[in-house]
């Protein structure tokens, strides 16, 4: 994890380098600063920076490396439960369908959009109440 924290802050310093360099060759060329490259050079070091800090205090945090980060570490040391999910489940398929709806509403006709989010609320909550009915009623 303090690779990942290095990696970043080494990023963050490259986007703030190369948005100051490309100011000034900007200036030098066109007469003027360019605002566009300008403004996304800095926040793409902004935003490196804030990912870079985040992941510092994580790991300040933690107060431990992560089983990845060590040589010694076996296979089963960085393997968690996740939770539970249901392989057999069709519910995230009619998500992804309801979703496709409704972009393609957007695209062809916005009487679809409403019709995309009526079968995304019937399929989340059938995804949510799945385990309440049938065989695996509890």
């Amino acid at each position: 994890m303090r690779t990942n924290v290095n990696l970043w802050w080494i990023l963050a310093v490259f986007a703030f380098l190369i948005s100051a360099v490309y100011t000034v060759w900007s200036l030098i060329q066109h007469g003027g600063v360019e605002w566009v490259g300008t403004v996304a050079l800095a926040f793409l070091g902004l935003m490196s920076s804030m990912i870079a800090f985040y992941i510092g205090r994580v790991h300040k945090s933690q107060r431990g490396e992560l089983p990845e980060d060590l040589l010694t570490a076996d296979i089963d040391d960085g393997d968690p439960e996740m939770g539970e999910f249901s392989p057999w489940s069709w519910w995230p398929i009619i998500l992804a369908g309801s979703a496709a709806i409704a972009v393609i509403g957007l695209a062809v006709g916005s009487w679809l959009v409403p019709v995309g989010f009526v079968v995304f609320a019937i399929a989340i909550v059938g995804w949510v109440y799945e385990y309440y009915r049938g065989y695996f009623a509890r």
